[in-house]
């Protein structure tokens, strides 16, 4: 099944007036490859079977300063979307409430294209929307053993002072033996367009068995590319080549951004701001 989806993206020219013109998300080629999951977030509430709400306030290990809770003000379903809110909302000793799902345990992969259709908040200083997936055995194995792939990131430090945050997205992968061995291979790109101009865009993950590449709105070129062919200890590809879940969430401050105080955050000066998920879909080759 090859599905291409049209995307709407917007080009800064000379004149700098912005046009928008209509591409073709095509890449990565999904020639020989069919959906065998997806969530398309149509129902009423969201689908347990699929997903786990996370509650947890402890800045999951980067200093964040929101708390995950399962409320319908954090995670909600909305016109055909999955909706994560940050809010300005005292809770537990944190000053701010967020969403964050995952599919531990419920729904997980190895190989194939995993694919997002997202609409980004203004990230402005402080917000982190995030798309990415971690390895299904962590319980067993614990992190960063078990592989994690970050397709989408936003909210850099760098961006915020560049004065890019809108433009500046990586994606990344964290591997190694235990934690003191942990290593990690980001790849950052600055767009020549928004990617918080209030549509929504496409984010891909191409994993086979040699590489792991990730593409934004069916661009032919890569942002993060990597092999993973060699594998044993020590070596990237050690740690990815088993399932992987799916996550997304709304981080507030953090490492990442380099925010790590209430006030510093500018990006909920309204009270609130939210990441839309149209849908998630895994493709894998026909059999």
């Amino acid at each position: 099944m090859d599905i291409k989806f049209l995307v709407k993206v917007c080009v800064l020219l000379p004149s700098c007036f912005f046009t928008c013109m209509t591409v073709t998300a095509a890449s990565p080629d999904k020639t020989g490859y069919e959906i065998v999951w997806e969530d398309n977030f149509d129902g009423s509430s969201l689908n347990r079977n699929y997903w786990n709400v996370e509650i947890n306030g402890t800045g999951c290990g980067n200093n964040e300063l929101q708390y995950y809770i399962d409320s319908e003000e954090n995670v909600s379903m909305r016109d055909g979307n999955l909706v994560l809110t940050a809010r300005v909302q005292p809770h537990e000793g944190k000053d701010f409430t967020s969403g964050r799902i995952n599919s531990q345990g419920k729904v997980a992969y190895t190989y194939g294209i995993v694919e997002a259709r997202i609409k980004l908040p203004k990230t402005a200083n402080g917000l982190w929307p995030a798309f990415w997936m971690m390895g299904d055995d962590i319980k067993e194995v614990g992190w960063p053993r078990c592989g994690e792939i970050d397709i989408l990131e936003m909210g850099h430090a760098d961006g915020i002072a560049a004065g890019t945050q809108e433009r500046l997205f990586n994606g990344c992968m964290h591997w190694g033996a235990s934690t003191s061995k942990h290593v990690q291979s980001p790849s950052a790109r600055t767009s020549d367009y928004s990617l918080q101009d209030g549509n929504y865009h496409v984010f891909t993950m191409l994993w086979t068995e040699r590489r792991i590449e990730m593409y934004v709105d069916g661009d032919d070129s890569p942002y993060l590319s990597v092999d993973i062919s060699e594998r044993g200890e020590g070596n990237i590809g050690e740690y990815f080549h088993n399932a992987k879940f799916i996550l997304f969430n709304l981080a507030v401050g953090g490492d990442f951004t380099g925010i790590h105080s209430a006030e510093e955050v500018t990006a909920l000066r309204g009270g609130s701001a939210e990441m839309l998920v149209d849908y998630v879909r895994v493709y894998q080759k026909k059999k």
